[in-house]
């Protein structure tokens, strides 16, 4: 496969690259300068039309959106996940867009609570996404407990450990106050993240990319 990806550090594409990295796919990393505008360039748009990062330049063609493109390296690799035919595949789709559309959007409320709420009400709309992000953590806490899934385990990496990680991350490294979220309260979930950043992959990833070498577990702002 000829892959690029366009990417920024620290930034959604670096769960496709701990991926692509964890699959030992060779590809292509093009550097998306975010705070130049870059994103949002008509070139950049020809491959991500919503102007976000990541994109994922395939033989197939574009690919954008995080959760899209690593159920495509799933579905390519028959590795990091259940396939098709696997009869675990039912759930995995399930937990992998509840991330993407639940998680993940509470996450950027805390980031940028700005944009559902306007700049008037972003108190309100970060303890909002707070008290989302941790009933939604707390739904992945009880999951790993309860059913010890294959596809989010200690002992088997996949694109939702790398996923759920990454947030995790950016969640722990917000400065400290009310909201910060703290992932001593999921123990189970902390266990999966801490196996998943001792990869070489994920390591090779921090170690470029300036996260630490404990991105999911000790994150550093």
């Amino acid at each position: 496969m000829n892959l690029t990806l366009h990417h920024a550090p620290d930034f959604a594409s670096t769960i496709v690259r701990m991926a692509l990295e964890e699959l030992e796919l060779p590809h292509t990393l093009a550097i998306v300068d975010f705070a130049a505008g870059a994103h949002q360039t008509d070139q950049y748009r020809r491959i991500n039309p919503v102007g976000l990062i990541p994109a994922l330049e395939t033989d197939d063609g574009p690919m954008f959106e995080t959760a899209a493109i690593l159920l495509w390296l799933v579905d390519k690799t028959g590795r990091l996940g259940p396939g098709p035919n696997d009869p675990d595949r039912a759930a995995f789709l399930s937990w992998l867009f509840f991330t993407s559309n639940a998680l993940h959007q509470s996450a950027l409320a805390m980031f940028y609570p700005q944009r559902p709420a306007g700049e008037a009400n972003t108190d309100v709309a970060r303890a909002v996404g707070h008290d989302q992000v941790v009933a939604r953590l707390g739904l992945i806490e009880s999951l790993i407990a309860s059913q010890h899934p294959r596809w989010l385990s200690a002992d088997h990496p996949g694109v939702l450990g790398f996923y759920i990680g990454v947030l995790i991350r950016w969640l722990t490294s917000l400065p400290p106050d009310p909201f910060r979220i703290n992932l001593t309260q999921f123990p189970n979930l902390r266990a999966v993240l801490a196996a998943h950043e001792a990869r070489a992959s994920v390591q090779r990833v921090a170690a470029d990319e300036g996260l630490g070498t404990h991105p999911f577990t000790e994150a550093t702002s």
